[in-house]
């Protein structure tokens, strides 16, 4: 295979933040994204249906924890960085079944760090210095936050509460480690919770839009107190290509949206969207769906991200309100039910049943 110039390596684009992340970077410029995905159930090529017969996107189904492809790949195309997204990212599926999250947050990202350093220990000392390894992860490694305590900074101690958040933590520190025991340039970016186009629908936004449109309850833990901050997926993905840009090797940036929400509130927003853009054929509110149910176990009450070392240190704040993004979020998906017919196959509707009792 001829090698490409001017290339970056992305994980886990055909996932949620991946793929906005492939699409908003090939809109933005031609640098070449080679598109490693395991095609998982959250995984889906419908998401890059777009970018069918576009010469600068080179897809390749696959798992990080392969180290010969990952190898094969980085030795093939060559690229400039490689964008970690690859990961198991739902807390309650990593409730009824860990297992797969340590094989993929775990090992897969110590195999592809193990490439990844091999890959880097061969290049010149130019494409060296150019170099960037930057592994995307979430701010549930920090833990959970009272009511009144400050936003999660940089400096906050991991407390991880969930398999999946302890996953995550593990990846961060094999992360840290590569690049102060083997000096791998890398970078690290800790999340609030996204929502946006092409999130898969077991997560609380896109979940609540789906069964409002079905007939469905939307099923809410505990009290729906649970206090998020929402960030819109662009909004994430300008972040990171700003962190990719200019940002300081070795270190960490939280992105968030500056947008803290009780899970209940966001709820009653997406009931008040929907009432307005389709509303329900007996002239009701989708409010009279809402279900609580039995809260899951080891539920973090308070997430809340502290951005303003991305701002101070790299100009970097995010271009939309909680307002304005959640709409455009209803948007796409009323303008999108193919989509968002072809990823719930019956195995996600078992799933979903078994886990809010709403089949």
């Amino acid at each position: 295979m001829q090698t490409i110039q001017n290339a970056v390596l992305v994980t886990g684009g055909a996932g949620f933040i991946g793929s906005n992340f492939v699409l908003d970077w090939l809109a933005a410029g031609d640098e070449h994204v080679i598109n490693l995905d395991a095609l998982t159930y959250a995984g889906n090529c419908e998401n890059l249906a777009s970018l069918d017969g576009d010469t600068r996107h080179t897809f390749v189904q696959g798992d990080i924890g392969d180290f010969d492809l990952v190898c094969r790949l980085l030795a093939e195309h060559q690229p400039r960085a490689v964008i970690n997204f690859a990961a198991e990212s739902h807390v309650d599926r990593s409730i009824h079944g860990p297992g797969d999250f340590i094989q993929t947050n775990i090992v897969g990202t110590f195999r592809l760090l193990e490439a990844v350093r091999s890959y880097y220990g061969q290049l010149g000392k130019d494409a060296q210095n150019a170099f960037r390894f930057l592994h995307v992860s979430t701010d549930e490694v920090y833990g959970s936050l009272a009511k009144d305590d400050p936003a999660f900074t940089e400096q906050n101690r991991y407390e991880p509460n969930s398999p999946y958040s302890a996953s995550k933590a593990a990846s961060d520190h094999l992360v840290r480690a590569y690049c102060h025991t083997y000096g791998l340039p890398v970078l690290t970016t800790n999340c609030s919770n996204n929502y946006g186009p092409y999130h898969f629908p077991e997560k609380l936004i896109p979940l609540v839009i789906h069964n409002a449109l079905a007939g469905k309850p939307l099923p809410i833990y505990g009290d729906g107190m649970q206090i998020r901050d929402w960030l819109y997926v662009k909004d994430h993905c300008s972040a990171i290509r700003r962190v990719l840009e200019a940002g300081r090797v070795g270190e960490v940036y939280n992105i968030g949206g500056w947008n803290e929400k009780p899970n209940l509130d966001v709820v009653h927003t997406l009931c008040a969207i929907l009432d307005e853009l389709s509303p329900r054929a007996d002239g009701r509110s989708y409010k009279a769906q809402i279900t609580f149910v039995q809260d899951r176990p080891g539920h973090d009450r308070r997430y809340a991200i502290d951005a303003g070392k991305l701002e101070r240190e790299l100009g970097w704040k995010p271009a939309e309100t909680f307002e304005t993004g959640i709409r455009k979020a209803v948007e796409w998906y009323l303008d999108n039910q193919g989509w968002v017919k072809n990823v719930t196959s019956g195995a996600y509707r078992d799933w979903v049943g078994k886990q809010y009792g709403t089949t």
